[in-house]
């Protein structure tokens, strides 16, 4: 259920404050904190072209990442922020949250949806209003799921997708307590400028 956790290199920086940071800044780094997990914080730096290739990747924020860090163990982190260069839009520093394998953290999760030939309202010209590409989700982060899926065989014009409707992975539950909606079958515009009428 749980892809691949993704490397993240990083190398340690030498020095603290805003006059390290600025450095690492001249030399085409991105600094950075590793914070949490009962330990030290400890300051660090991307190569720049690197992080910049993972932020347009998107989902950076939402993904678990496996920390290497030379002369330090592997760990796992999760970003907490990134702050951007007002001006550029650039990357200038990343916070990065160490995390343990039974740690329970808030995650946006794909949503996909299968079995669209099986769907009587979609074989007859409805279509699929995402209302929630992405649902956010209280998860363990030993075990993230990499989507959650909608199963639309049966599901015919008007029915609406609640979040209870979709079968969650075990451990894992919404973070908003009321059942909201995911997704809806509407009726095609044909159809609807008939009833109309």
């Amino acid at each position: 259920m749980a892809k691949e956790i993704p490397d993240l290199v990083a190398a340690v920086r030498t020095g603290s404050g805003k006059g390290a940071a600025r450095q690492a800044r001249r030399e085409g780094n991105v600094p950075g904190i590793v914070y949490g997990g009962g330990k030290e914080p400890l300051p660090i730096v991307f190569k720049y072209n690197e992080l910049l290739k993972r932020l347009k990747a998107g989902r950076f924020l939402s993904t678990l990442f496996n920390l290497k860090v030379e002369g330090h163990e592997d760990v796992r982190v999760i970003c907490r922020g990134v702050q951007r260069d007002v001006v550029k839009d650039t990357p200038i520093h990343v916070d990065l949250m160490r995390l343990r394998r039974t740690s329970r953290v808030n995650l946006f999760i794909h949503v996909e949806f299968v079995n669209h030939a099986l769907s009587p309202g979609l074989k007859r010209g409805g279509t699929v209003t995402i209302v929630r590409p992405e649902v956010e989700l209280e998860v363990t982060a030993g075990d993230i799921p990499d989507h959650i899926t909608v199963d639309l065989a049966g599901r015919d014009i008007g029915d609406v997708i609640h979040i209870n409707d979709i079968p969650l992975p075990e451990g894992v539950k919404p973070t908003i307590a009321r059942n909201f909606v995911v997704a809806n079958i509407a009726a095609p515009t044909g159809l609807r400028s008939a009833e109309a009428a």
